[in-house]
């Protein structure tokens, strides 16, 4: 998908969708785009830095979820099923803009600015008990052990892009 094709946020949108994110306890705000029900899902998501998403996957043939960069710069990781860290993709205009997670694949973000905007794609109508499973092996959101996880993630990202 070009950018031509990403649905454009007004100035206004962008600061409420931050505002947003700013006043929730996950340091995210999703604003869906989608109806209630719908096949197609689209959803922009406002982060701030310090927003941890437990590592996760979408069960489910038809679950790829493709993600795109409207502004900052995330680092997209994908893991293996033990945990370990198997590829991270940096997220950013004029660099790599969009990328396809496929479906059971391991996966979750770290915030390489103080706020960054993606817009996401994926099929399949929202089942809150069938959307994701969450990783066995990683914290669970808003604990103490978060911190630190989404610190080392963070540390993780910055010595791979050290080693390019």
């Amino acid at each position: 998908m070009s950018d031509s094709k990403i649905p454009q946020l007004s100035e206004r949108e962008t600061e409420e969708g931050l505002s947003q994110a700013r006043s929730s306890p996950r340091h995210r705000y999703p604003k869906l785009l989608h109806q209630h029900g719908a096949e197609f899902n689209q959803v922009f998501n406002f982060m701030l830095s310090d927003s941890y998403m437990q590592p996760h996957l979408h069960p489910g043939e038809e679950k790829i979820e493709e993600i795109y960069i409207v502004e900052g710069r995330v680092a997209t990781i994908f893991f293996d099923d033990q945990g370990a860290v198997s590829d991270v993709v940096i997220l950013e205009k004029g660099g790599v803009q969009c990328v396809r997670v496929p479906a059971f694949a391991w996966h979750t973000y770290v915030m390489l600015t103080d706020s960054a905007i993606t817009y996401e794609t994926m099929m399949g109508v929202y089942e809150p008990t069938t959307w994701k499973r969450f990783a066995p092996w990683a914290p669970k959101e808003d604990t103490t052990e978060s911190d630190a996880y989404l610190m080392s993630l963070r540390d993780s990202v910055q010595k791979r892009l050290l080693a390019t």
